[in-house]
């Protein structure tokens, strides 16, 4: 079994974005890059599927907090 091709490339990231993922390798007993390379495909498969961001679905729920009985009565 051949191991998969990876390429090298270079960005950027915050230091708790950073420190959170050493953190879960750490955790998991894995490496860095292998992480990294979960994150990205998770991400990759997320927005492919097109589904909501999270502050988005966080700004639905408090708006129907907020306006509910306003949403009822719209819908009737």
């Amino acid at each position: 079994m051949t191991a998969p091709v990876r390429e090298k490339f270079s960005s950027q990231a915050t230091p708790e974005v950073l420190h959170a993922l050493r953190a879960i390798a750490d955790s998991e007993g894995r490496q860095f890059q292998s992480v990294l390379d979960e994150a990205l495909r998770e991400y990759i498969e997320r927005k492919a599927k097109g589904q909501p961001r999270r502050h988005v679905l966080a700004a639905l729920a408090s708006s129907l907090d907020e306006f509910d009985a306003l949403y009822r009565e719209l819908a009737k």
